[in-house]
């Protein structure tokens, strides 16, 4: 008979998992819960206005405090005052720059509080992995046996320095007009006057047949405009001047006036005192421009003059437009002056003077334009074209966005010597100024002279790229 002796025992492993829980349970409390009527008569005594003027009768004010209270308002010894230059009393034009220890008091509030950490570039923070005996098998396992070597650092790609030649940077001016023109492409050999343009490439010409918005893609165009000069809009300077009022010119508060249109501003002629002032800030200018800002334009005085009414300023207006069918009708004139010939009256509003003036350098004299888009097909045309002397057409025939070269920025603020002279505050010079008003102007729209046709035909040659051959005509004597 076996016994259970012969048999060989077997050994089980088994965890064993206890889980011990401890409970904390608190007794309710004694008594019901209530709420306490805790007089607060204290708060409304200190927080009456009594307490207050107590408080300040009772405690001196221990401030040592001149006649000005600190804040001197005496305006004698501020040069230029009682001239009307408020200059001294002013912020500067040009702000100095901000010290490094006050950077920080000009943060942003986005930048206040404390710093917001991304945890994706914290090397320690990582996800819980748990690695066994079966695991680190089956990496070394799956781990090629031949590792490849790090590759080295990379090495920085030569920059084409003839690039930056100027034949190639002319190639490459020169290739953006042939892919707008293929047909009038230059392919010949490169000459004086001729240069050949780089080869386009498919993804360029595909980009100017198809051109897309770069960041909205469903987006299309809905016309082309070239960029041209407008011939006709030549002044007797070549260049225009952008003029901004820092308040309402007129008493029109609720819609905008239509006279502004045709208003005109005549500028004063400039004393020595003001030409010397302003020869000796050009310059400091030009001497150390670090420390000493450009002065701008000379600093003009304006008579600013506006049409007596809207119908006078509507036919200024239609007689200022060289396609208008009726601009040589002599009933668009409104008044009538002492010789009996027709005018346009504009009257005087009141004087401006230079705020701030800003003058494009003469190398830089398109770095600030005005366009207008052009469509013929939404005006009507009546007119003859006009011939310049060169034979070029000036009638805005085609589609175009004409450009107006702006070489001044003028901002024109309210003259106050007026104001100032009645107190007594000015200079008699500046008294003066009202012997010198003009009350009104009357105009006739006319065509320029040959002097003037002269001054634009050399302004037209330079755009058209021919100033040779009027100087060849026009040769100084």
């Amino acid at each position: 008979m076996a016994t259970t002796a012969s048999r060989p025992e077997r050994a089980y492993h088994q965890d064993y998992i206890c889980r011990i829980r401890y409970e904390n349970n608190l007794p309710p409390p004694p008594g019901a819960p209530k709420l306490l009527d805790i007089p607060s008569d204290g708060l409304d005594y200190y927080a009456s206005p009594g307490f207050a003027s107590r408080l300040h009768r009772s405690q001196p004010i221990n401030i040592e405090a001149d006649a000005e209270l600190g804040m001197p308002i005496d305006l004698v010894g501020m040069p230029g005052v009682f001239d009307g230059d408020e200059s001294s009393i002013q912020a500067p034009l040009i702000p100095p720059p901000v010290h490094p220890r006050d950077k920080n008091l000009l943060r942003p509030l986005s930048e206040l509080g404390k710093p917001k950490y991304q945890g994706g570039g914290i090397s320690f923070l990582r996800r819980t992995e748990y690695i066994s005996s079966d695991t680190a098998r089956a990496r070394s396992e799956a781990a090629p046996k031949n590792t490849p070597k790090s590759p080295g650092p990379k090495l920085r790609k030569p920059v084409d320095t003839s690039k930056d030649d100027p034949v190639n940077v002319l190639r490459a001016v020169v290739k953006g007009f042939d892919i707008a023109h293929p047909n009038d492409a230059y392919t010949g050999p490169d000459t004086k006057d001729n240069v050949k343009g780089l080869e386009p490439t498919p993804a360029e010409t595909d980009a100017w047949n198809n051109p897309k918005h770069p960041l909205k893609s469903n987006l299309r165009p809905v016309d082309f405009y070239p960029i041209l000069p407008d011939l006709d809009a030549v002044t007797d300077t070549g260049n225009y001047m952008v003029a901004k009022f820092t308040a309402n010119p007129t008493q029109t508060v609720d819609k905008r006036d239509p006279r502004l249109d045709v208003g005109m501003l005549r500028p004063m002629e400039l004393d020595e005192e003001t030409i010397a002032e302003y020869n000796a800030k050009a310059a400091a200018h030009a001497t150390d421009p670090a420390h000493n800002p450009h002065p701008g334009g000379p600093p003009f005085n304006y008579h600013f003059f506006l049409p007596t009414d809207e119908a006078t300023a509507s036919n200024l207006k239609r007689k200022l437009d060289v396609d208008h069918p009726d601009r040589d009708d002599p009933e668009l004139y409104t008044a009538e002056s002492k010789d009996g010939r027709g005018v346009f009256r504009l009257e005087q509003q009141r004087m401006y003077e230079t705020g701030r003036a800003t003058v494009i350098d003469a190398d830089h004299a398109y770095k600030e334009v005005g366009f207008a888009l052009h469509d013929p097909e939404l005006e009507t045309n009546t007119g003859d074209p006009a011939i310049t002397t060169n034979g070029h057409s000036l009638q805005r025939s085609h589609q175009a966005a004409y450009y107006y070269p702006i070489l001044q920025k003028v901002q024109l603020k309210p003259h106050r010597s007026k104001n100032l002279a009645q107190l007594g505050m000015v200079s008699r010079m500046d008294n003066e100024e009202d012997d010198k008003k003009i009350d009104a102007l009357e105009v006739i729209v006319d065509d320029p002279n040959d002097a003037e046709k002269a001054k634009r035909n050399e302004h037209r040659a330079v755009l058209l790229g021919e100033e040779d051959e009027v100087q060849a005509e026009n040769p100084d004597p």
